[in-house]
C-alpha cells in the first residue's frame, strides 16, 4: 500500500509540473501579447498626436478662411448699399421723367400751335448746331 501512496505521489508531482509548464508556456504568450498592446497604444498615441495637430491646424485655418470671408461680405454689405442707392435714384429720376413727360403732353394738349412751333425751332436749333460742330 505504501507504494500506491509513493506512485499517487509521483503521479501528482508529475502533474504539478506539467501544470506549471504550461502556466509558464500561457504567461510567457501573455506577456508577449501584452508587449504588442503597449506597443500598439504607443504608436496609437503618436498618431492620435500628430491628428490632433493637424485638426488644430485646420481649425485655425478654417477660422482665418471665415475671419476673411466676413470682412469680405461686410465690404460687399456696402456696395449693394450704394447700388441700391444708385437704384432708388434711378428710380426717382424716372418718376420725375415720367412726370416733365407728362407735363409736356398736357402742354403740347392745352396749344397745340406752340407747340408745332417750338418743335420747329427744335429742328432748326438742331440743324444749326450739326452745321457748327462739323
Amino acid at each position: 500500500m505504501e507504494i500506491l501512496g509513493y506512485i499517487s505521489a509521483i503521479i501528482a508531482a508529475i502533474a504539478f509540473v506539467v501544470l506549471v509548464v504550461y502556466i509558464v508556456i500561457t504567461l510567457k504568450a501573455a506577456r508577449e501579447t501584452l508587449h504588442n498592446v503597449a506597443e500598439t497604444l504607443s504608436s496609437l498615441d503618436q498618431q492620435m498626436q500628430g491628428i490632433t495637430e493637424e485638426t488644430n491646424q485646420l481649425l485655425n485655418k478654417t477660422n482665418q478662411l471665415a475671419d476673411d470671408m466676413n470682412q469680405k461680405s461686410s465690404k460687399l454689405n456696402g456696395l449693394f448699399d450704394g447700388a441700391k442707392g444708385i437704384g432708388e435714384t434711378l428710380h426717382s429720376f424716372n418718376q420725375s421723367l415720367k412726370q416733365l413727360t407728362n407735363s409736356v403732353a398736357r402742354a403740347a394738349d392745352k396749344d397745340p400751335e406752340k407747340t408745332s412751333q417750338t418743335i420747329k425751332w427744335g429742328t432748326a436749333l438742331m440743324e444749326l448746331w450739326k452745321k457748327i460742330s462739323k
